[in-house]
């Protein structure tokens, strides 16, 4: 099928299934932050009069990265040879996501491909405005128990050694405590090498474990176990999957394939099993809301509002609206939930650090007692 590159709206169609490709790999990694450079020069271009082909050919010789710089040239090589322009992203799953392809599609039948690529990138920063937002709710609690960490291997490596010859002389008398940090203290400074490669070796396994798809899936699933990182997790979920449909059906997605997407973004089994139960009643002609209403970790007001988002025409709207406010309201949440962990962090620091050194200074009231 020959292809006319003067309409910037290419959209040849194919029925043969994408050979997958994957360029995912080395310090040459495809970012979010390449993608998004690529989702908002490709929206420009197209919306000044450019054509898709002759667009992307200038935002290859603007990439860096020369791994994603060969996938645009790829790109640009299958629709030349006739490929519609989703069809040539989902040869790379590992860096166009689903939603991304879905919503490209629908451009490319709806002629307004310039303005979903600029809904992709709203929906991008707003992501990237939660993820921010966990990261610094988490970070310094992090550090805290990775400096507390640190300090509690040097007093046990360095301090509580000096101490031992000294403790000889009333090693019967000393206190439990005292005794197991000396223990832990040699086993520290005796098979270091040991403790070494049982770390390295546990954060290789885990590593590993987390690139499949199935152990990320557990961990998350473990994670949802605690009450309140559950609660928060399952809200996660909610604001992206209540994102995508809005941002879908705004660009001419149908429901079916949106819920689909969802599908896509979500690495727990119960969200996975909700989103199931919603496409089993759309497929089958009963309500979106009805999964909802009959779900038990979706509060009521999002009930609610999707059953009369439903009836009135605008579930769009209305799942847009729910994603913006549980936004928000994850991030005050977050907000309160790190200025609570910090003083509990500050407080457990201080009763270790406290008992190491009553460790060390009953030892020695014992023994200038004894001496005199």
């Amino acid at each position: 099928m020959a292809m006319n590159i003067n309409n910037p709206l290419v959209a040849s169609s194919s029925n043969v299934a994408p050979e997958k490709k994957s360029y995912q790999f080395g310090f040459n990694k495809v970012s979010a932050r390449d993608r998004k450079f690529f989702t908002e020069q490709l929206s420009l271009l197209i919306e000044t009069g450019n054509n898709l082909v002759g667009s992307l050919e200038i935002i290859a010789l603007q990439v860096s990265n020369p791994t994603f710089k060969a996938v645009i040239e790829d790109i640009c090589e299958q629709i030349a040879g006739g490929k519609s322009f989703s069809h040539a992203l989902q040869s790379y799953p590992d860096i166009f996501s689903s939603t991304f392809v879905t919503l490209v599609s629908a451009s490319e039948e709806g002629g307004y491909m310039d303005e979903v690529l600029k809904h992709i990138m709203d929906m991008e920063e707003k992501r990237e405005d939660l993820l921010n937002t966990l990261t610094s709710a988490f970070t310094y609690p992090a550090f805290l128990v990775v400096f507390a960490g640190a300090v509690i291997v040097f007093i046990l490596a360095y301090v509580f050694p000096k101490f031992t010859v000294l403790f000889d002389s009333i090693h019967d008398q000393l206190p439990f405590i005292t005794l197991s940090l000396m223990w832990m203290s040699d086993i520290l400074r005796n098979y270091w090498w040991a403790l070494l490669s049982l770390l390295v070796g546990t954060g290789g396994f885990l590593s590993w474990w987390l690139s499949k798809e199935e152990g990320l899936r557990k961990l998350n699933d473990i994670v949802s176990s605690f009450p309140l990182l559950g609660e928060l997790l399952m809200q996660i979920y909610l604001i992206q999957t209540m994102r995508m449909v809005g941002l879908s059906l705004n660009n001419g997605v149908s429901l079916v394939d949106a819920i689909n997407s969802c599908r896509d973004m979500v690495r727990n089994t119960h969200f996975i099993r909700f989103i199931d139960d919603v496409n089993h009643n759309v497929t089958n002609g009963r309500s979106f809301s009805a999964a909802f209403s009959e779900t038990d970790f979706i509060p009521d007001m999002v009930k609610q509002m999707v059953k009369t988002g439903e009836e009135s025409g605008r579930l769009a709207l209305v799942s847009s609206r729910v994603a913006d406010y549980y936004q928000r309201d994850l991030s005050r949440r977050l907000g309160n939930l790190s200025k609570m962990i910090e003083p509990i962090m500050l407080l457990i620091m201080g009763v270790v650090v406290g008992l190491i050194v009553s460790s060390l200074i009953l030892p020695i009231f014992k023994l200038s007692r004894s001496v005199h």
